[in-house]
């Protein structure tokens, strides 16, 4: 464990105590020093603030460019990529720098602290077990068991008082300052002995107890609290904040610490114990042959406090002449901090981090004279390629034999980086899995800042990665008291003494090594998360560890290592067979095996796609039950929470990746016999899906439908079947979109309306061929074929590939055919060649990433559950959610649905779509200069392209699939929408006590539309597929049986989607209608407010208003009460209520 501060006073031993005022960092000439900061800023600028102009000679403008300028100039075009980076990271750094006005403020109230410090008044000797000198106002922030230990303690006030950290050496970073001050402890305190059984850090608890009270007693100081170090509750802190306006200003950490030289560095080694067995688990003699384990941990704290000095000096003589090193610090602490790397205990903080720069300074791996760029590249890169697990590192020069060496420290700790002292590892507290987080981001990183197609800098430094966006999977172990029985079920006595009783701390390595090995090839990361001790009053108890939240485990998978429920285990007769035995318990059972061979093997029960994804969550609750004794109960997983949003109403385990893997196996059997057919006149030459199912993406699958003719009436002229009134509406049947291309013939006409007609003949004779030649049932009409197969309908469309260009020809008065784009030729273009192309391309990506369906399903889920089902083309929501694999930048592919939902949030929340276009690089056909070519043409026609622009390989500068929608207004909304859900999310899937429902974010608010039209849910046929699954529903006409149907179902039947095209058709000049097509009970109405501005009477324009007279004028103004009766009128049978909720339309 580092110190809290990121360096150390200079601490002499002065009789009369002292303060270290901050070092000021700007490089002003000797004249200028001294002069007031007004003054500063007035010299060299003119009225307004500006600085003069600079007249240079024509020599000077032409003159050849100096070492300086050729370096910058090299170093932006080979390292920033482009000047725009570079200019990103100087705003950065201005941005997050303290001000000067800030910094002064905070300086006078340092100034003031230390006149209270020096005032507040001594105390009397007393044993440390008689703390009836306390006040009753104050409690002592630390957990004192056992309660007994020798020694005593007298307070007086500090001998030296020295501002240290990040705020002295200038790489304090905004928004949160905290300053930090140490305390000298006058040696009349301490004794000889007190590095043994806490007694020094209890002295320090009592320290600051006794400075909380008075201080907490002065209208200076707007809050008096303690907090502790890095979550460390041996060693408590006093956080200060000023009074009044100030009080955001900074917070002045009070951090007391011994005089120099007190502690002996050999007395606290890795080997050394210091905490004594027979005091920590208060015995009354010590047992015979029992040792006392060694204390590193506990050694760490004490070695923290003493060697700052050394610290200090080294950081401060590094940083003195070097701003790029500085300006590397802040960078790195800022890309450390947004992925909450630097937080708690154990965490990377920017105080290792500072070391590690150090580290490299002087291993000539850095240079002084590098930017803050290089400096954060080349930190990343040494964290990249550097396992500090197995080949730890040391700032000591020194060749002193006493010195423990690097192996040393590699025994007592996971991760070790020796400080110069050679006695201290800075990364005591750090585990394995932290480190091995810190590696695998600064990997990303690296592969992000060699990427020319990526915009780094938002990547790095201002995209934010919390755990449950990071990682597939979250498990909360809670109430943590659950793991104090688990430290003594694996007899972990020397972990607990060794952390002060700490069992999270005690227990974490044994349970993560636990996890990973159980895991195996399922997982890529594993780490780990313990919520932050809140601060607490003076007059409070410090609070319990089971009192601290809960601990978090992030599982990063791996997605091919999902697929597999079997744990292969060595050969019976194998020694490693009783190992294999023991670690797997009743799980483990002998298996033959196709080879022949016999296995100790473990088999999990696990059917569909999304049981396979929740595997971990199975091999994870027995090892930690079988090994740790932690029930269940105590396990809070979070990795499927919103599968049962996309599973179908019948389905119990699955989320729908089997119905739709079926629907493409029919349709590859269908496709097989198109291209088959032999009674056409011309031949098949491509056979392609059209549909959202084919390319996985339908939120919920066509089902195989098998009709209950009770439920309709013949037609016996038509042979078509219709719904009858006096029953439930039937089951939705959505016909699957197949296009057909025949090959070209020179008897193709040239005319559109004749190969429009030629076309219905194909339509005609394919539905003859497929009965003739495969017994299927078919209907044909002049657009298109329905083909009913194995209980799913599909739509053949037969294409000829030059009909869009047809289209495209227009003759001109002087008899020149000329191309230009109409409506008809590009919808025809759009549906015939785009579509099919899309839906081959993202068939692709999820046979590449099987989690892509759930997220494109749950994206689509919360948009149309939004009443948005007309807001946004589901073929955009398919390229959303396809960027988020394509291009995940900073994070990994996501592996679960529920990650990648989270990720689809925040995109379309935070992704700047009215200056960027959303580039989704299906199958890596654009390249760098593609996409670049890219950016230019749409920052060239930016006016005319769309609110959403999103190219493709296809699709480079028109943005087919949001030419018509969204709107600005409904893109607007959305983004907010977006916004405020992923908080609540993100709350909800991280709080193991939150109560809340998870369907809340997709619940939306219907506060905001001025009617809501209630609809009957016995003629809604997709009543089952809502948010809130129905306590009961319908009977929807469907059997159970495959027999060969008769006739084939009504397609596309809706009664919402019908009611709602008529309302639109009859009232959308006047009303904005919206819907959730996934059985939505309601229709929410907004009224167009220009629409209510009196028009001149016209009577040709009178539906839907009524006449009023305006100053003599006759105008028109909309009858809304008549609209509102002619909603219902219009939906009987249909609509239950019609409910007018605001006044707005009151003209």
């Amino acid at each position: 464990m580092g110190p809290a501060p990121e360096g150390a006073p200079g601490r002499g031993a002065p009789k009369e105590p002292e303060m270290i005022e901050p070092i000021m960092e700007d490089t002003e000439s000797e004249e200028n020093k001294d002069s007031p900061p007004s003054k500063k800023r007035r010299a060299g600028t003119q009225d307004g603030g500006l600085p003069p102009p600079v007249e240079l000679s024509e020599a000077q403008l032409y003159q050849e460019p100096t070492n300086e300028e050729l370096s910058q100039m090299k170093e932006t075009e080979n390292l920033f990529h482009s000047n725009l980076l570079r200019m990103q990271m100087e705003e950065l750094l201005k941005e997050v720098r303290l001000k000067e006005k800030k910094q002064q403020r905070i300086d006078t109230f340092l100034h003031e602290i230390k006149q209270w410090l020096l005032t507040v008044p001594s105390t009397t000797v007393t044993e440390m077990t008689d703390q009836s000198w306390l006040p009753k106002g104050v409690r002592v922030p630390f957990i004192q068991k056992p309660y007994a230990v020798k020694g005593r303690f007298q307070f007086l006030p500090p001998t030296q008082v020295t501002v240290v950290g990040s705020y002295l050496l200038g790489t304090c970073v905004r928004p949160e300052v905290n300053v930090d001050v140490v305390l000298t402890m006058p040696k009349e305190i301490l004794q000889d002995k007190d590095g043994l059984n806490q007694r020094y850090l209890r002295k320090r608890a009592f320290y600051i107890a006794h400075l909380g009270h008075h201080l907490s007693r002065d209208p200076l100081f707007g809050s008096v609290r303690f907090s502790y170090i890095n979550g460390c509750h041996l060693k408590p802190l006093l956080l200060l904040r000023p009074a009044g306006k100030d009080e955001r200003l900074v917070t002045v950490r009070l951090y007391p610490c011994p005089p120099p030289g007190f502690f002996r560095l050999c007395r606290l080694m890795p080997s050394k114990n210091n905490v004594r067995t027979a005091w920590f688990w208060d015995k009354t003699t010590p047992e015979e042959g029992i040792l006392d384990s060694p204390t590193p941990h506990y050694n760490t704290l004490l070695l923290c406090d003493e060697v700052m000095e050394s610290h200090l000096h080294l950081l401060s003589a590094m940083l003195a002449s070097s701003p790029g090193l500085r300006d590397g610090i802040i960078l790195l602490k800022v890309w450390l901090r947004q992925r909450d790397l630097d937080k708690g205990t154990g965490g990377f903080s920017g105080f290792i981090v500072s070391m590690l720069v150090a580290f490299l300074v002087s291993a000539r791996k850095i240079s002084k004279s590098m930017s803050g760029y290089q400096v954060l590249r080349n930190v990343l890169q040494f964290l990249a390629a550097t396992d500090l697990t197995v080949n730890g590192i040391s700032l000591c020069r020194s060749s002193d034999p006493s010195l423990p060496a690097v192996a040393d420290f590699h025994q007592a700790f996971s991760v070790v980086f020796v400080d110069p002292s050679g006695h201290l590892n800075l990364c005591a507290d750090v585990t394995v899995p932290t480190y091995q987080q810190v590696q695998h981001e600064a990997q990303l990183s690296m592969a992000v800042l060699d990427d020319k197609t990526v915009d780094g800098f938002q990547m790095l430094l201002m995209t934010p990665k919390p755990m449950i966006r990071s990682f597939d999977h979250v498990l909360h172990i809670h109430p943590l008291s659950c793991l104090y029985a688990a430290c003594q079920r694996l007899k972990l006595w020397s972990e607990l003494q060794d952390h002060g009783g700490d069992y999270v701390a005690a227990i974490l390595p044994t349970l993560t090594a636990l996890l990973e090995r159980g895991l195996g090839s399922r997982l890529i990361l594993l780490t780990h998360s313990r919520a932050p001790v809140p601060q607490w009053e003076i007059n409070q108890n410090p609070p319990k560890h089971k009192d601290q939240g809960a601990l978090s485990l992030g599982l990063l998978l791996r997605p091919e290592g999902l697929v597999s429920v079997l744990e292969m285990g060595p050969e019976a007769d194998h020694p490693e067979a009783a190992d294999f035995r023991q670690f797997w318990g009743s799980r483990s059972e002998l298996r033959r095996f196709q080879d022949g061979s016999i296995r100790e093997a473990v088999l999990w029960k696990a059917e569909s796609m999304a049981e396979k994804r929740l595997l971990p969550h199975q091999v994870i609750t027995h090892l930690l039950k079988l090994h740790a004794g932690i029930a269940e109960s105590y396990i809070h997983y979070v990795g499927g929470s919103l599968d049962p949003l996309i599973r179908a109403p019948k389905e119990v385990h699955s989320t729908g990746e089997e119905a739709l893997a079926m629907v493409v196996r029919a349709y590859d059997q269908l496709s097989r016999q198109l291209w088959g057919l032999k009674g056409l006149p011309l031949t098949v030459t491509s056979v392609q899906g059209a549909h959202a199912a084919l390319r996985y993406t339908d939120v919920f699958s066509p089902v195989p439908v098998w009709l209950d003719f009770t439920f309709h009436d013949h037609l016996e002229k038509r042979d078509a079947l219709l719904p009858r009134p006096s029953k439930p509406c039937p089951a939705f049947v959505d016909p699957i979109n197949v296009v057909c291309h025949l090959e070209g013939s020179g008897q193709w006409p040239q005319d559109a309306d004749a190969i429009q007609r030629v076309r219905a003949a194909f339509q005609l004779r394919l539905a003859e061929v497929l009965s003739q030649e495969y017994g299927l049932r078919c209907s044909a009409k002049a657009s298109h074929t329905d083909v009913y197969k194995d209980g799913y309908v599909f739509r053949v469309r037969v294409a000829y590939h030059r009909e869009p260009q047809i289209l495209k020809e227009s003759c001109t008065p002087e008899g020149m055919v000329t191309l230009r784009d109409t409506p008809n030729s590009a919808l025809l273009d759009r549906e015939t060649r785009l579509l099919p192309q899309l839906t081959s391309a993202l068939h692709g990506l999820q046979q590449q990433h099987s989690a892509f369906s759930g997220v494109a399903r749950l994206a689509k889920r919360w948009v149309r559950a939004q009443l948005l089902s007309d807001g946004l083309t589901e073929e955009s929501l398919d390229l959303l959610a396809a960027s988020l694999f394509l291009h995940p930048a900073p994070f990994t592919p996501p592996s679960s649905p529920q990650v990648g939902f989270l990720r689809f949030l925040s995109l379309l929340s935070t992704f700047d779509w009215k200056n960027s276009p959303l580039i989704v690089n299906l199958n890596g056909e654009l390249t760098a200069e593609d996409q670049a070519e890219i950016h230019s043409h749409f920052l060239e026609s930016r006016i005319r392209l769309p609110v959403m622009v999103i190219a493709t390989p296809q699709d480079r500068s028109h943005s087919l699939w949001t030419k018509d929608k969204p709107s600005a207004q409904i893109l607007h909304h959305l983004v907010n929408l977006a916004a405020k859900a992923l908080p609540i999310l993100e709350k909800h899937l991280m709080d193991p006590s939150e109560s809340g429902d998870i369907r809340m974010v997709f619940r939306p608010t219907l506060d905001v539309y001025d009617v809501l039209i209630h609809l009957n849910p016995r003629h809604i046929p997709r009543h089952r597929e809502a948010v809130d699954l129905p306590a009961a529903s319908f009977s929807r006409g469907l059997l159970e049986s495959t027999g060969p149907s008769r006739r084939l179902p009504v397609l596309c039947y809706d009664p919402p989607s019908l009611y709602l095209s008529q309302l639109r058709k009859a009232f959308g000049d006047l009303a904005l209608f919206f819907y959730d097509q996934h059985g939505g009970e309601v229709i929410g109405v907004l009224w167009r407010p220009d629409s209510f501005q009196p028009q001149p009477f016209k009577a040709t324009s009178v539906q839907g208003r009524m006449v009023v007279s305006q100053s003599g004028d006759l105008m028109t103004v909309p009858n809304v009460e008549a609209i509102l009766e002619d909603f219902a009128i219009l939906g009987k049978g249909l609509v239950q209520t019609v409910e007018a909720r605001s006044e707005k339309w009151t003209v």
